[in-house]
């Protein structure tokens, strides 16, 4: 039976804006064909998916479960890939991560062995070295999601980053005995959770701009579920909100943040967001 990792990325429905994504590019048409081949099918034999699931799919059936059921190998995969595919990593670093147990030379003889299994899926040019010191994953033969949202959302295309990012990065993944890989995963997830909330909150303010106030409504939700802690995010989010007409809405999304704060950290909001609130509902 597969381990509790093995997660097979479902197909997600793109986001709930009405307005037609060109609508957020409009000011530059050129960037719409630009982002053409970041947000169309990649093109790429392999295409890994870390975003709201673990999966990695081939051209032409080619088996990967062999991989995705190796946790090291997927660690590989991982750090190869987050933030970015292409850039290299050395081989001491790699190894020290997903073997902590082993000695210099026993990690890097564990290394080869991962490295050669992923080879065997990927082929010979999935994972380069450089020299004896450095390897990467290509991006000629590995294109992943995380990377296309990076790339995405750094070249200014907001709502075709949104759509690739479907959930928590690799979500319930860990690596036993390796604490230091499972806190550069806790790291990685909550930089991709901060730049998703930033790119919603963007887009947020964009549509309020342009008086498409439904979207604006919708991208400030999605601007704080990315950030449950964050209450200065909250109460942003809470000011468009009122400003747009929907202050039902904005006292929902307040009970929703409430409720995930007494769970997940055992605290209650503040007494400046409980101002707010009480000012919104005096108001409504």
């Amino acid at each position: 039976m597969p381990p509790p990792f093995f997660l097979r990325s479902r197909v997600f429905s793109p986001p709930t804006a009405t307005v037609d994504w060109q609508l957020v590019t409009a000011r530059d048409p050129g960037k719409v064909q630009d982002a053409a081949a970041f947000y169309g099918p990649p093109k790429a034999p392999f295409t890994l998916s870390l975003l709201g699931g673990i999966d990695l799919r081939g051209d032409g059936g080619v088996d990967t479960d062999s991989l995705l059921v190796n946790g090291k190998a997927v660690g590989l995969l991982a750090l190869l890939a987050v933030p970015s595919v292409g850039r290299y990593l050395r081989r001491d670093i790699v190894a020290a991560l997903l073997w902590p147990e082993l000695d210099q030379a026993h990690g890097r003889s564990a290394l080869r062995k991962v490295i050669h299994a992923a080879r065997k899926t990927l082929g010979a040019e999935g994972i380069v070295s450089r020299g004896d010191e450095d390897i990467s994953l290509s991006p000629g033969v590995v294109w992943c999601d995380v990377d296309a949202f990076t790339r995405l959302a750094d070249g200014g295309f907001l709502l075709q980053a949104l759509q690739l990012f479907r959930g928590e990065l690799m979500p319930g993944f860990h690596l036993a005995e390796c604490l230091e890989f499972d806190r550069w995963l806790e790291d990685e997830r909550a930089a991709a959770r901060e730049r998703a909330a930033a790119v919603a909150w963007t887009l947020a303010q964009r549509f309020e701009s342009d008086e498409h106030f439904s979207d604006a409504a919708g991208m400030a939700r999605r601007s704080v579920r990315f950030s449950w802690s964050d209450e200065r995010a909250l109460r942003r989010a809470l000011g468009m909100l009122e400003r747009v007409g929907d202050r039902a809405g904005a006292l929902r999304l307040f009970d929703e943040f409430a409720r995930r704060l007494k769970v997940d950290f055992d605290a209650d909001p503040s007494a400046e967001t409980l101002a707010v609130v009480a000012r919104l509902r005096a108001t409504g």
